[in-house]
């Protein structure tokens, strides 16, 4: 008892000295101008100044560039200011408002059936008793690989009359003669939508195959103890716990798709009148192929750039379920 009560002032004294050695260390950096909390601010400043002005650089300045040339007409040294006159054309302009419908037409049709193949191609090489996994997994993810201009020509000469496509569907009497796929808008459209869900369905499935291996294997064997079938087990578990990557692929794929040209430019040329071509296809003609028009093309750009934002903003909202 003694010795506890002896332990109690010295327990007393080490606390104030540690206090005042405290303070004093504070009262030093104070009088050198850094304190801790001062010097970790600094640190993160160090290192988010160079990204932050990067980002301002190559993205917020261009964007402040582009509003205003869409605002001016004319080319060169003779750029004048002209208000609005840009976005009043875009509501007459015909062709960039088929162009408009033709990319959601894509975005509509490609989008849901690229990532539904996406997630029931990862769940199957998930599998942990599936052979090959891996040599599955590359076959799946290499049309990614492969070059947007290759895989285009690659599409056009499959679909050509005299292609494979044309050659396996007359052997098999399906048709007298070879079909101009690329020649007819409706059937153009159809080859546009394949390529595209041929090209980007293994880059999202990795994506959602990345998710899948962190979710912990035994909540699948729990569900299977408590009765429920592989079809609720899909529903109940991996698509809520997919979510956050399901919100991200379908914002990506947005992105993409409101931006499409590749396909547009190399697989129909926009073709057959206008009937197939993109947004991005016909800002590229109006900038670089018809008579020059920057102004005008700038104000189709930044319409496309709020269409984006717009729908990646709704897409947030909709995913996100916190309270």
């Amino acid at each position: 008892m003694i010795g506890e009560l002896l332990a109690v002032p010295r327990l007393l004294s080490k606390i104030m000295f540690y206090k005042i050695r405290k303070g004093a260390s504070c009262v030093n950096s104070k009088k050198k101008g850094m304190t801790l909390v001062t010097k970790q601010r600094a640190a993160g400043w160090a290192f988010l100044t160079p990204a932050t002005l990067m980002i301002a650089i190559m993205s917020f300045y261009p964007m402040f560039r582009a509003f205003i040339l869409s605002l001016q007409t004319g080319t060169g040294k003779n750029m004048k200011f002209t208000g609005i006159s840009n976005y009043t054309r875009i509501l007459a302009d015909k062709v960039f408002q088929k162009s408009i419908g033709n990319t959601f037409l894509y975005l509509i049709i490609q989008v849901p059936i690229m990532l539904i193949l996406a997630i029931l191609l990862a769940q199957l090489l998930n599998n942990r008793d599936l052979r090959l996994k891996g040599f599955f997994r590359t076959c799946v993810f290499l049309p990614c690989a492969t070059s947007l201009v290759s895989y285009a020509l690659i599409f056009r000469s499959l679909f050509a009359t005299d292609g494979l496509i044309n050659s396996v569907l007359v052997n098999l009497h399906i048709l007298d003669q070879g079909y101009n796929f690329l020649g007819n808008s409706g059937s153009a459209k159809i080859v546009i939508i394949i390529a595209l869900v041929w090209r980007w369905t293994g880059y999202n499935m990795v994506f959602y195959l990345s998710a899948l291996q962190n979710i912990e294997y035994s909540v699948y064997e729990a569900a299977k103890i408590d009765g429920a079938n592989g079809w609720k087990t899909f529903w109940g578990i991996t698509v809520p716990l997919l979510r956050p990557t399901i919100i991200m692929t379908f914002i990506m794929s947005i992105n993409g798709t409101l931006q499409l040209f590749d396909e547009s430019v190399n697989l129909t040329k926009g073709g057959p009148a206008n009937s197939t071509i993109t947004m991005s296809h016909y800002i590229y003609n109006t900038c670089f192929i018809n008579v020059p028009n920057f102004g005008y093309a700038a104000a189709m750009s930044f319409l496309v750039f709020i269409m984006v934002a717009v729908l990646a903003f709704i897409n947030l909202k909709v995913g996100d379920t916190r309270d």
